[in-house]
């Protein structure tokens, strides 16, 4: 894992629940892969242990990953789709119509929104 800063607004053992998902849906943990240990993650981050074994519990409440006995906590097959169609969802109930209600109180033509080579310009 890479360093991390805290914000304030949210529970830790949610963020780092946040990060696992974030480095499932860049692939960074794959299908099959070891999280690294409870203890590994307290130390590196200088958390409590069980803020670590909360985040995990929650994942492993929603099938992103699996205790196997005495080896630790592996990502499901099934995390990076689930994961993706999850966020999916997210953002077109929460996100979506608020960027929608931006673009539509700036004017933007979709073609220009999809336009790489546009030149952003006051219209």
């Amino acid at each position: 894992m890479s360093p991390v800063q805290w914000a304030d607004g949210s529970p830790i053992y949610r963020q780092l629940k946040e990060k696992v998902i974030a480095m499932m849906l860049d692939g960074v943990l794959k299908p099959g892969d070891a999280l690294p240990s409870v203890r590994q993650v307290a130390a590196e981050y200088q958390l409590n242990p069980i803020t670590v074994s909360r985040a995990y519990q929650e994942l492993a409440d929603e099938g992103m990953v699996e205790k196997r006995r005495g080896l630790g906590m592996y990502v499901t097959d099934s995390a990076r789709n689930q994961l993706r169609n999850n966020e999916r969802d997210r953002f077109l109930k929460e996100e979506w119509p608020l960027i929608l209600e931006r673009i539509q109180r700036l004017g933007f033509e979709p073609a220009e929104l999809l336009d790489p080579s546009h030149k952003w310009s006051a219209p």
